[in-house]
């Protein structure tokens, strides 16, 4: 199937100018922010959700997240373990993850991960979206295979798996699912 991607750019101006964080900060956003920030000393480009290695690139005290939501930022400070701040350009917000945020989280991934040793039967979901395909990484696991599209958490239950790896894109939350990045080491 063909795709068309059209690019949506939003321009914010001077939105900045009032943010005032002590120590070297770096800038990360997502894709509609990219063209109004490039100038920015300390810019570190565009993150996603599963991908936020230009944050790691950089070498900070600190981080600013431009964009709306926690998702990414969190990511961010899972990932830094640093402070990061989000400025939502729509309200001009600042706000911040805060530690307990990311304490859960990591309570969260525990939990995970000794679900995953425990369970018998694993499975691993692959997504057919470019961007996130990662057959690849799947295959070295040596474990049933099933793609797909757009999940529907409802589907997993048709088959006999205890826990899923989830090769995709990490905003899947499912108490059955465990991220490839997150699999115990």
């Amino acid at each position: 199937m063909k795709k068309l991607f059209i690019p949506l750019k939003a321009k914010i101006k001077d939105l900045l100018k009032d943010v005032n964080l002590d120590g070297k900060v770096g800038i990360v956003t997502t894709v509609q922010y990219l063209d109004s920030l490039k100038s920015v000393k300390n810019f570190g480009g565009q993150v996603i959700g599963c991908n936020v290695s230009n944050a790691l690139k950089l070498k900070m005290d600190k981080y600013l997240f431009v964009g709306e939501g926690r998702f990414h930022a969190l990511q961010i400070a899972l990932k830094t373990g640093k402070e990061v701040y989000i400025l939502n350009p729509f309200d001009k917000q600042l706000s911040k993850i805060d530690k307990k945020e990311i304490e859960d989280m990591n309570k969260k991934i525990k939990v995970k991960q000794v679900k995953y040793l425990h369970a018998k039967n694993k499975g691993v979901l692959v997504c057919i979206k470019e961007g996130q395909f990662k057959l690849k990484e799947a295959l070295k696991l040596n474990l049933p295979i099933f793609l797909f599209d757009t999940l529907d958490n409802r589907e997993l239950e048709n088959f006999k798996v205890d826990m899923w790896i989830n090769t995709a894109c990490n905003r899947i939350d499912n108490k059955n699912i465990i991220n490839l990045e997150d699999l115990p080491k």
